[in-house]
């Protein structure tokens, strides 16, 4: 039952999955930057 929920519910995603794991990596590394930078102090 619950297979056949599942397969109604596929969504599409407004940009490629690539963009968005590119996006995040360099998110997380503009924080990581950050957050090295103010810990020099």
């Amino acid at each position: 039952m619950r297979h056949f929920l599942a397969e109604g519910a596929t969504r599409h995603l407004p940009a490629a999955p690539l963009f968005y794991g590119i996006f995040a990596f360099s998110l997380l590394t503009l924080f990581l930057y950050l957050v090295l930078r103010l810990d020099q102090d």
